[in-house]
């Protein structure tokens, strides 16, 4: 039994320190403090990392999801396809581009992209595929490219929580089978700017295109800029971009621990899965799970929310896995869609459960999360 007075365990922490305070004390006294040099040292620091040959730092994931699709010219009268099990974020750069969303199906073991979904989705209208790289697990990005391909569909990878990662040996970020992958550096991702992202691409055009629409829409001329779109405001400051620096290059060291943490909660929570039913974390056979979020899911029988309470009454903090689009209130309107219409998604929804992680964790934290998840549980005479 887990003492209803224990310590609080957090969901997730950034792993930050005195490097990160001293590279922002840099910037703070080189007067430079917006879009700057160090920006640009992040996106090449990302084109190394990533093997790409472009990175546009961003203000966040969602805007890189905008500026990819602006760059790709999907607008009104286009579908995209869009992964289901996903923060609706990623919907939501779809509909800001005027373009109509259709909801695909995920694998429900690997809650990737089903491809076989993607296939039985696409119309005459489909422009491109957004493929979601699930909770820091690679999604089979080969198989997802082979169809578009075959119908001449434009992709974007939605990697929030996936650099570092790869798929069939290739790395996220490098496109090997996307046209633009976007990363996000949110505090609970795994390296941070406190708020930001990036986008990668391979095409000088596509990059181009993305870094005018990030200001503005503006063409530096001599001491002016010449207006060839109406762009956005997407920029990273170089206060962010000189934490990401910082956090680039422990992203190695941070993934090592992250992987660490949770195959040792996993051996922990082993007795439960195989009592319980409750489905823990792996890798899909294409590649390593980065362990972004750590999330099981729990059987059919259980009420998840209600576990979550009972976690949090335990001093542990849990939250839902993520959403499945097609059942939000705005997507069941603008796609006509039921909660359920995308089955293995809304299973995932209603059953997934995001555990604490991150490289701070002790073994005595995960003894309580798997503890307190045994408690939970057995509230509800699980197993």
């Amino acid at each position: 039994m887990v003492p209803l007075n224990g310590p609080k365990i957090r969901l997730t922490r950034p792993v930050t320190g005195p490097e990160e305070l001293e590279a922002v004390r840099e910037v703070f006294e080189s007067g430079h403090l917006a879009q700057g040099p160090r920006a640009r040292a992040f996106e090449r620091a990302i084109e190394q990392r990533c093997a790409a040959r472009h990175a546009v730092a961003t203000s966040s994931c969602t805007t890189a999801l905008h500026l990819a699709l602006a760059a790709l010219g999907v607008g009104p009268g286009d579908e995209v396809a869009v992964a289901d099990f996903t923060f609706p974020a990623t919907a939501n750069a779809v509909i800001q581009q005027g373009a109509a969303v259709v909801p695909v199906d995920i694998d429900p073991d690997t809650y990737a992209m089903d491809p076989a979904d993607l296939e039985r989705r696409i119309t005459p209208r489909t422009k491109a595929v957004i493929v979601v790289d699930p909770l820091g697990s690679p999604a089979d990005h080969a198989a997802i490219a082979a169809i578009a391909r075959a119908h001449n569909l434009r992709t974007i990878d939605d990697a929030a929580t996936a650099i570092g990662g790869e798929c069939r040996g290739s790395l996220i970020g490098a496109n090997a089978h996307s046209d633009i992958t976007c990363f996000s550096f949110h505090a609970r991702k795994v390296i941070t700017t406190g708020e930001g992202g990036a986008l990668t691409t391979n095409d000088d055009t596509l990059a181009e295109t993305c870094r005018t629409l990030r200001a503005h829409g503006g063409v530096r001329v001599e001491n002016r800029f010449r207006f060839e779109h109406a762009g956005f405001n997407y920029r990273l400051s170089d206060i962010q971009a000189a934490i990401g620096l910082v956090q680039l290059e422990r992203l190695d060291d941070i993934l090592a621990a992250r992987r660490e943490r949770s195959l040792a909660l996993s051996d922990r929570l082993a007795p439960l899965a195989e009592a319980a039913g409750v489905r823990l974390p792996a890798d899909p056979p294409w590649g390593r799970h980065l362990y972004q979020s750590y999330v099981v899911r729990l059987p059919d029988r259980a009420d998840r929310d209600a576990v979550i309470r009972r976690l949090a009454a335990l001093g542990i903090e849990s939250t839902i896995g993520t959403y499945a689009v097609h059942a939000e209130p705005i997507y069941a309107r603008l796609c006509g869609t039921q909660p359920g219409d995308r089955p293995a998604s809304w299973r995932a929804r209603r059953s997934c459960l995001t555990l604490p992680m991150h490289p701070g964790l002790t073994d005595a934290d995960l003894d309580t999360i798997a503890a307190g998840l045994a408690d939970a549980l057995a509230q509800q005479d699980i197993p």
